[in-house]
C-alpha cells in the first residue's frame, strides 16, 4: 500500500512539475490555460487516488474514501470546464493564437447572419 501511495503521489507531483514548467514557458494564453489545466487535473488526481488508496486500505475509513472519490470525480469533470469558460472569456476579451491558426474566428464568421436574416427578423 505505501509503495502504491507514494508512486501515485509522484505521479501527480511530477506532473504538477511539468505543468508549471509548462506554464511559464508556454508563448500565450491558450496554451498556458491548456497547460495549467493538466497541471491541476493530473496532479491533484494523482494525489486524490493516494488518498483513497490511504483511505481504504490503511485507515479503513470508507466514509472518507467515498467522499475523496466523489471528490475526484468533481474536479475531473469542473475543472476542464472552467478551463473553456476562461479559453473563451481570453477570446472575448482580445486574445489570440500564438500559431496565428484561429479556428474559431473561422467559426464566428459561418455563425453571423446574412443580411437577408436580419431584414427578415427586423420587418
Amino acid at each position: 500500500m505505501n509503495i502504491a501511495v507514494s508512486i501515485f503521489l509522484a505521479a501527480g507531483l511530477v506532473f504538477a512539475l511539468a505543468g508549471t514548467v509548462g506554464l511559464l514557458r508556454m508563448p500565450d494564453v491558450f496554451c498556458r490555460l491548456q497547460s495549467s489545466t493538466n497541471l491541476a487535473t493530473l496532479g491533484v488526481l494523482g494525489v486524490i487516488v493516494a488518498a483513497v488508496i490511504y483511505t481504504a486500505f490503511g485507515l479503513r475509513d470508507w466514509a472518507m474514501t467515498v467522499k475523496l472519490i466523489v471528490l475526484g470525480l468533481f474536479y475531473l469533470i469542473t475543472n476542464p470546464i472552467a478551463s473553456h469558460a476562461l479559453a473563451k472569456g481570453a477570446y472575448a476579451r482580445g486574445a489570440r493564437p500564438f500559431t496565428g491558426i484561429d479556428h474559431l474566428q473561422d467559426d464566428l464568421i459561418s455563425e453571423e447572419p446574412s443580411e437577408n436574416e436580419e431584414e427578415s427578423h427586423a420587418g
